[in-house]
């Protein structure tokens, strides 16, 4: 059985949980988000907690992954709708920029065109400067899906740190080539 699956849900003021025909939707005051929930795991909701519990014995692995993984979902969708989420990134190197233009995030990153992005539903992104990109969110999946496909477009290079990074991230610097005189 798994052990965070077994911790309790506590509901905050403010949001409300709707269990219906093996769906979960939660509403609360930053949006509302759905859950389609597999049928080796139980949900219930009662007196502003909610439980998870396995509807299979201790011996199946794969229910109790189950298990735990559909009371992190729960957990993140909780966070979601009354905190948010959100992912910095920066952007590094000479004429690397990056620009909002309708539903489209155009990136100046050294190639012959500039590259766009589309910004799904659901999903604010702002760039402060021309160097950050702020994505913020309910649905922390999403929210880390646009910045990993962001990011994915020119990845920091070890030698001279050009590129998008996250803001928390470090990169890890290379020496160049020495060259010495005999």
């Amino acid at each position: 059985m798994s052990r965070i699956g077994r911790l309790p849900i506590q509901i905050p003021k403010g949001v409300t949980v709707t269990l219906a025909g093996g769906k979960v939707t939660i509403k609360g005051p930053k949006g509302q988000l759905e859950l389609v929930n597999r049928p080796e795991v139980a949900i219930e909701s009662r007196d502003n907690v909610i439980t998870v519990s396995s509807r299979a014995d201790g011996l199946d692995r794969q229910a109790g992954a189950y298990h735990g993984m559909t009371r992190a979902l729960l957990q993140n969708m909780i966070t979601g709708v009354t905190q948010g989420y959100e992912k910095k990134l920066e952007i590094n190197g000479v004429g690397y920029n990056a620009k909002i233009q309708g539903k489209e995030v155009i990136l100046a990153m050294g190639f012959s065109h500039p590259v766009k992005v589309a910004i799904p539903t659901g999903i604010q992104v702002e760039c402060p400067q021309p160097t950050q990109i702020l994505i913020r969110g309910c649905d922390r999946q999403a929210v880390g899906e646009l910045a990993a496909r962001i990011r994915k477009i020119r990845k920091p290079e070890p030698y001279k740190g050009k590129g998008i990074k996250y803001d928390t991230e470090t990169i890890r610097r290379k020496a160049g080539k020495a060259f010495g005189s005999a």
